[in-house]
């Protein structure tokens, strides 16, 4: 636990106070379902890029964690792969996406390969909205800044981050999102000027770091970077990208919106790698998760602290509420709504239930796997096969992706992924690391099962 100076919890709490405030304030949004998701389909340029860049990076305690494990290895992993994905998704997908008028990836499952595809699609979809990963993040922050148990820390960190979405919905993620924005860019420039100014630059860190930590690759092993290379591929079937193109205002405004998203990501990465290198050379003893939180109340003034304390509330808790939103989206608008009992309820009503069961399975998924690096990694592992192909299917139909094949790839890719997971989990080592059939991640085994069904579908054309 940290026991905080009274100025570093006098930004928090303002920032906590103004964001229930924005949160909450309603000037007169309708209360459709169409609002409650997508706003209106209203989101300009600015509200756009704001929106995504916040919710993208909601893992930062993760960013930390990596980045003092294995150095600037945190940018290969984090970094340069979204940003090649996202801006193929920006080029080749966004008006596309933007022009059918749909809601969610499950309703382009339901709409182009039938109701048994649509269902399947929905699970999986669920555990990529689920923010387990984020849930715990804050729930970090929380028990080491009040000394309250994990479990107390992660439920209160929830409801605070997601109380304001009951009412609100998307907009309301879009109105808290701009203040977040602002917050953890000058709450990170803050603590890299601090760092600089009295340490020094790149000389300071290349004699305190383990030579390892300025290797590009971390002597990480190539299969696991391949990995995580292809786990950025769930940037092509994230629901926060699909949410935001749909609410925006035209096509242009959901490309350039991710192309602009973009050139701000490389920037927080330049800015939360170099901090993260920083405090593994000043830190060396630290808890990795909590390497942000410590640098900040080691290092800084209790002011200056306080600010870069509400910096890692901000990045966290603007992708805790989207994400508790989408899967409130995908259980009440694809699950609930399509269930003939509860034909004649209110959407909304169907998606603040949505929320609730989110928000409460989110807290249990943290806590059954309480490290977010291992949390994205498993959902990405499982989740990114069985949906990725016949996804880019849907807005290319040239692909050759029939329903059943459709079927076929959710389940088979699906099994594969988390069956070889499972068996990585059960020939772990003492260390406990987990001992892969024949060295093979996970994730390959899915994608190799969809590829074999869409070059089968291509053969029968």
């Amino acid at each position: 636990m940290i026991q905080l100076h009274w100025l570093e919890w006098l930004p928090v709490a303002l920032y906590l106070l103004i964001t229930l405030i924005i949160g909450f304030y309603n000037r007169g949004d309708s209360d459709s379902e169409e609002y409650f998701i997508l706003g209106g389909r209203q989101l300009t340029l600015p509200a756009f890029v704001m929106t995504l860049v916040t919710t993208w990076y909601g893992g930062i305690l993760g960013v930390g964690e990596f980045t003092y494990l294995y150095g600037l290895a945190n940018w290969v992993v984090f970094g340069l792969p979204y940003y090649l994905f996202a801006i193929l998704f920006a080029l080749f997908i966004a008006d596309k996406i933007q022009h059918s008028r749909l809601f969610t990836i499950p309703d382009q499952f339901f709409t182009h390969y039938g109701k048994t595809a649509g269902f399947l699609a929905t699970g999986v979809a669920f555990l990529i909205t689920l923010p387990a990963p984020y849930i715990l993040m804050i729930g970090f922050l929380v028990h080491l800044v009040t000394g309250w148990s994990l479990t107390l820390s992660v439920v209160v960190g929830t409801i605070f981050s997601a109380v304001y979405v009951l009412t609100g919905g998307f907009r309301a993620v879009v109105r808290t999102d701009k203040l977040q924005f602002i917050l953890m860019y000058g709450g990170f420039l803050l603590m890299l000027v601090v760092l600089i100014s009295r340490y020094g630059g790149f000389h300071f860190l290349a004699e305190r770091l383990p030579p390892t930590h300025l290797n590009p690759t971390g002597n990480i092993s190539p299969w696991v970077l391949l990995s995580w290379f292809l786990i950025a591929l769930w940037t092509f079937i994230d629901p926060g990208f699909y949410q935001r193109c749909y609410a925006a205002r035209s096509p242009r405004v959901a490309r350039k919106g991710i192309l602009i998203s973009v050139a701000f990501w490389f920037l927080f990465d330049a800015l939360t790698t170099t901090v993260g290198l920083y405090a593994r050379a000043l830190l060396p003893d630290v808890q990795p998760v909590l390497s942000y939180p410590w640098l900040s109340h080691t290092l800084l003034p209790p002011l200056a602290s306080g600010i870069f304390f509400t910096a890692l509330f901000a990045t966290i808790m603007s992708t805790t509420d989207s994400y508790t939103l989408l899967g409130a989206i995908t259980f009440g608008h694809d699950v609930l709504a399509r269930i003939p009992r509860f034909a004649q309820t209110s959407r909304v009503r169907l998606l603040r239930v949505g929320l609730v069961f989110t928000a409460g399975l989110s807290i249990l998924l943290a806590l059954v796997i309480p490290s977010v690096v291992q949390l994205w990694y498993v959902i990405g592992s499982i989740c990114i096969p069985p949906l990725l192909l016949p996804l880019l299917a849907v807005h290319y139909p040239t692909l050759p992706w029939s329903p059943r094949s459709t079927v076929v790839n959710l389940i088979g890719a699906f099994i594969l992924s988390a069956g070889w997971l499972v068996a990585g989990w059960a020939m772990a080592s003492a260390s406990g690391n987990f001992a892969y059939p024949w060295g093979i991640q996970p994730m390959f085994p899915g994608l190799l099962f969809s590829i074999l069904v869409a070059a089968y579908n291509f053969m029968r054309r």
